[in-house]
């Protein structure tokens, strides 16, 4: 088991355990610079993302004035923030100055050890919580001739070498490749050798499908053999699609139990309730929701209540009506006779508001 850190500075009421038995913490990184970003909109965001499984998010940080944005939006944000750093170490000062909750560095392309032990003081007088990041892009050019996993221990056990010389512990290192293979070995091999928290996830996944299923097999061989304290799953589409397959690989592999588990029919000829259009308008709004409750989503009038009978409230229906279903059993008929598109939806989702109120 690895050892437990637990981010937040000193000063920070929003403090989240890390390794040593703590829940699997989800993360995701925002998409946007900060530059020009308006605050609240931005804090509006960090609330929904909260609420929708975002135990942590991750900024990148480029220059002093997205170091500044970032301690301005830590002092209100409802989830510990992360400054990405690279290359400049004086941005890693500034952000731990400002209380950031963590950050991330790569030591080896931050300068020299000097401007690492400037880091590492100031790590240590804020409180602040360090991780590591090694992926295939930061590798140093001496090590090239190893095997990717290989390397990648490498680089992180020079690495982690550097700070535990400078009595330096509270960190958190990841290892991260672009395929299942190299970053399933490099964990492994890495976890036999350090008790550091690892922060998982395969960089560059890739696209909502392709990339939640590559992470998705990493993530089962690494977390199943007891290796990871917290994901990230890494894909070319938004934050909220990075916390929903986060969440339900750790809901796949029984790590969490908490919220919606959102079951919902893949449509086909027999289909007379828009199944999908429904899914869009509500997936993010269900996601926030942190009771466990089943929601079902089914195509079928006919079918749908006897397949997801199971389910605490469900919504299925036909051309003209659509009906809602708890426990199998029907308790709204809604007929959508007359009405365009946009009524019809307009109906059902005020009335499936009102059902889902009363769970």
């Amino acid at each position: 088991m690895s050892r437990q850190i637990v981010i937040g500075g000193k000063g920070s009421v929003k403090k989240l355990a890390i390794g040593g038995g703590a829940p699997i913490s989800i993360q995701s990184m925002w998409k946007e610079p900060l530059l020009g970003a308006d605050i609240s909109s931005i804090l509006d965001k960090l609330d929904t993302l909260s609420k929708m499984g975002a135990d942590i998010m991750r900024f990148a940080v480029p220059d002093m004035e997205s170091a500044t944005i970032l301690t301005e939006l830590s002092k209100r944000s409802s989830v510990p923030l992360v400054a990405d750093i690279h290359f400049d170490y004086r941005l890693a000062l500034a952000c731990m100055e400002g209380n950031i909750a963590a950050v991330r560095i790569n030591p080896g392309n931050i300068g020299s050890i000097e401007n690492v032990k400037s880091v590492v003081k100031c790590a240590k007088d804020t409180g602040t919580v360090l991780r590591i990041g090694v992926n295939t892009g930061s590798l140093p050019k001496d090590i090239l001739g190893e095997s990717l996993p290989q390397a990648l221990v490498s680089a992180a056990m020079y690495e982690v070498n550097i700070f535990e010389q400078l009595g330096f512990t509270d960190y958190a290192v990841s290892l991260k490749a672009s395929n299942v293979e190299d970053t399933v070995q490099a964990n492994m091999d890495f976890a036999a050798q350090c008790d550091a928290p690892l922060h998982l996830g395969v960089t560059e996944a890739g696209p909502p499908l392709t990339g939640a299923i590559k992470t998705s097999i990493a993530f089962y061989r690494l977390l199943s053999a007891g290796v990871g304290d917290t994901i990230r799953v890494s894909l070319s589409s938004s934050c909220e699609q990075e916390l929903i397959a986060g969440r339900e690989i750790l809901r796949s592999l029984g790590k969490t139990t908490q919220g919606v588990h959102l079951v919902s029919c893949p449509r086909c000829g027999r289909n007379g309730f828009d199944v999908h259009s429904f899914v869009k308008r509500w997936e993010h709004r269900l996601f926030q929701i942190k009771k466990n409750y089943t929601i079902a989503v089914m195509g079928c009038a006919v079918n749908g209540p006897g397949e997801a009978k199971n389910a605490d409230l469900g919504i299925s229906g036909g051309k003209d009506f659509a009906i809602i279903f708890r426990n199998g059993k029907i308790v709204q008929n809604i007929s959508l006779k007359n009405m365009t598109t946009s009524e019809q939806e307009k109906k059902i989702d005020e009335i499936f508001e009102h059902e889902l109120a009363l769970l």
